[in-house]
């Protein structure tokens, strides 16, 4: 059976026949200065290397020694350029805060503008993904972007996480920070030509067709993403995932086709938190009613309320605990546990905010419980395409 797998995975073409540009996500190499939890804290550490003499910015902001990729003296001169504040995924269901000027060895070390470029201004949507991982549990590296990404947002000691973006942006001042050019489907026309000649619709080469005669590059966005969330692709596959890139099935079942771009689609939207921005249909996330997690406790007297300390999940109770009395209350076991590129998101983004010493805002309340409730219908959709898929290898 598992040569029988290799031989059909083999078989597939690589995700970047489907989405050829690409590359791996910003490397900033001081995370202390450059990535920040606020637009406020991010505003003061860009005055901070503005004003302040290199010994102090290094002292205030715990720098390690100036290396050949990054210097306090070349941050301080990219920062008297324009830029842009933006935001990146950082970790699984994490954004956080920096800037973007497109300079290699600035204040951030690797921008990849190449890349990040079309993720910067107007909207586009990423696949994130790995091209090696060493890792023991299951294979769960895949993921989506609406902004640049870091190269750590995925967990692996064998290289950087990938971004594939959508579309490419062009026109004739490629290095504008503004994306109001023309876009470029990045999908190549041997790739589309190939879908469209197995499930008999025509390619339209921007946006999404109707799936009845026509299919688009959003369709094939989420076609693919739907297939990289079906338990038995990663569990068929979990050895060939681990050396390359990923490889596409490709169906020729029109049907089935629909389907799985159609839970590719709910899946977007929801591991985005309904920030999509090519589709605003609601999802569960806008109806909180629905949510089933609610807030709880009092904080102990000797700590600011929802500070992060003591993070801990109570299965008995089904409570994931910020500090010794405060929590969220309905968490599922599963939804605990769940792994995003190595991760598992709901301890990982609390004990990033434990250790930053963070205290949780309304929004970082609302941010978390709207992770909860994505990871739920994760795995709801992720059964769903599983039971879609009559057969492996798929036909």
């Amino acid at each position: 059976r598992d040569g029988d797998g290799e031989v059909e995975y083999e078989n597939y073409p690589s995700i970047l026949n489907g989405f050829e540009t690409h590359n791996s996500g910003m490397q900033t190499k001081r995370d202390n200065l450059t990535i920040h939890y606020s637009e406020n804290e991010l505003r003061i550490a860009i005055k901070d290397i503005k004003s302040l003499p290199s010994e102090e910015v290094r002292a205030k902001y715990d720098l390690p020694p100036d290396g050949r990729d990054w210097t306090v003296v070349d941050a301080k001169k990219d920062v008297g350029n324009e830029y842009r504040e933006i935001s990146v995924q950082y970790r699984p269901f994490d954004t956080r805060k920096t800037i973007f000027t497109g300079k290699s060895k600035g204040f951030i070390a690797y921008p990849r503008a190449d890349i990040m470029r079309n993720m910067v201004g107007s909207g586009n949507l990423g696949l994130i993904l790995m091209k090696q991982v060493v890792l023991g549990g299951d294979y769960t590296h895949f993921g989506v972007a609406n902004s640049p990404i870091d190269e750590r947002t995925f967990k692996s000691n064998r290289g950087g996480t990938y971004l594939l973006p959508l579309y490419t942006y062009h026109g004739s001042s490629q290095n504008s920070l503004l994306n109001d050019k023309t876009r470029i489907a990045n999908v190549p026309q041997e790739f589309s030509k190939t879908l469209s000649e197995k499930i008999s619709m025509s390619y339209v080469p921007d946006g999404r067709g109707d799936l009845k005669k026509t299919f688009g590059p959003e369709d094939v966005f989420y076609y693919a993403y739907a297939i990289f969330h079906a338990p038995t692709y990663r569990t068929r596959y979990a050895e060939q995932l681990k050396i390359d890139f990923p490889r596409l099935p490709i169906t020729s079942d029109r049907e089935l086709f629909k389907r799985l771009v159609t839970s590719g689609n709910e899946l977007v939207n929801l591991h985005l938190l309904g920030e999509n921005p090519f589709d605003s249909s609601k999802t569960i996330l806008d109806d909180q009613g629905k949510w089933n997690i609610k807030i709880g406790g009092t904080a102990p007297s000797n700590l600011e309320e929802w500070k992060v300390t003591d993070v801990r999940y109570d299965a008995k109770e089904r409570r994931v605990y910020v500090n010794a009395g405060q929590y969220f209350e309905g968490v599922e076991k599963e939804v605990w546990e769940f792994m995003v590129g190595g991760y598992q998101v709901c301890e990982k983004w609390l004990k990033d905010r434990k250790k930053a010493e963070q205290v949780l805002s309304t929004d970082d309340l609302k941010h978390y419980m709207k992770i909860v409730v994505s990871l739920r219908e994760t795995i709801r959709i992720m059964g769903e395409i599983d039971t879609a898929i009559p057969a492996w290898p798929m036909k």
